[in-house]
């Protein structure tokens, strides 16, 4: 296995390639950037692993990009956690947030609620932002008390028709006197050159009858390559995707050491948010002079909070319209 210039290090994406079985794929570890997120907030531990999850998925599939664009991973529920965006801008930085309802969360206490359980029904959008000046793609699979796992699962199989399995896992750890978070996600595709052997096994009939002609349907036979492949990922445990005694590349090599995997350059990412003043001088702009006058406060000034970073804005009213009649003078 060649050596990459990250070895060990958290917060880094190393793409990897088993060609014997055709299988690409990505490994990331999050370490400072995903405890910054998540401490800052002070979400419930339910709740930040969640969020853990869902951004070692975005940058996973994020970290893919080949621009600089956005990658954005999105939910809107009807669970516990009501929302859930993670941005990754090309090419290394994380931002996410969180929404929850607290009563639903306390009526949960007492159990061990699995990742769909807090996220409920609804959906997950996946967006592709390459610009102002270029389209943008979105993807969206129901969520129907699945985890990001399975949905990421769905998302391949129903959009791409690319055989694709995905590993998640979050950790706290006692670090320096303090509790840390940690994520981590292994991602495994299958990318042979015929597309004849990319051929899955089919969904369950459902409710077609018996008898009829469609439910006696012989399930295609999946290749033997990625069946190999699929059974090595479902030896993977949490702890090795967030152990720091664990390294990515050692993880790599006891599941593919036998067929050979090649490791690529790894990417270098970390936590910042892109909110600013001028950011948030045009978001006001959105609304209309009624509702930026119901906005003012008790002590006469305008407070914004960023629901990403929590950086708190305080803006003199005046100077908001002064500068709103001058953008839209020049405009």
């Amino acid at each position: 296995m060649s050596s990459a210039p990250f070895e060990g290090h958290d917060d880094v994406v190393l793409p990897f390639a088993v060609e014997p079985l055709d299988v690409r794929g990505r490994i990331v570890r999050l370490g400072a950037s995903i405890d910054t997120i998540l401490s800052r907030h002070g979400y419930p531990d339910v709740v930040a692993r969640v969020l853990g999850e869902a951004a070692a998925l975005t940058v996973m599939l994020g970290s893919s990009l080949k621009f600089e664009g956005r990658f954005q991973l999105q939910t809107k529920t009807d669970g516990p956690i009501e929302m859930i965006v993670v941005d990754f801008d090309a090419p290394d930085r994380l931002r996410a947030t969180a929404r929850f309802d607290k009563d639903k969360l306390d009526a949960l206490s007492g159990n061990a609620p699995k990742t769909g359980d807090l996220i409920g029904s609804g959906y997950l959008a996946m967006t592709i932002d390459q610009g102002s000046d270029r389209s943008r793609y979105q993807g969206v699979v129901a969520l129907e008390g699945q985890g990001f796992e399975e949905a990421a699962h769905q998302y391949f199989r129903q959009s791409e028709q690319i055989p694709t399995q995905v590993r998640l896992a979050v950790a706290e750890q006692f670090e320096n006197g303090r509790h840390t978070y940690r994520a981590g996600g292994l991602m495994v595709q299958f990318l042979p050159s015929s597309p004849d052997r990319m051929r899955q096994a089919d969904l369950a009939p459902g409710d077609i009858p018996e008898g009829h002609s469609s439910h006696d349907l012989v399930a295609p036979t999946e290749d033997d390559a990625w069946v190999e492949a699929k059974s090595l990922m479902g030896t993977v445990e949490d702890h090795e995707l967030v152990d720091p005694a664990v390294s990515s590349e050692r993880l790599l090599y006891r599941l593919f050491h036998e067929r050979g995997v090649r490791v690529f350059d790894g990417l270098h990412l970390h936590e910042e948010c892109r909110c600013s003043e001028t950011r948030i001088m045009s978001m006001m702009r959105r609304f209309s002079p009624e509702d930026r006058r119901d906005m003012v406060g008790d002590n006469g000034r305008i407070g914004v909070t960023c629901e990403f970073c929590s950086r708190f804005y305080d803006l003199d009213p005046a100077q908001v319209e002064a500068e709103i009649t001058k953008a839209e003078e020049s405009a």
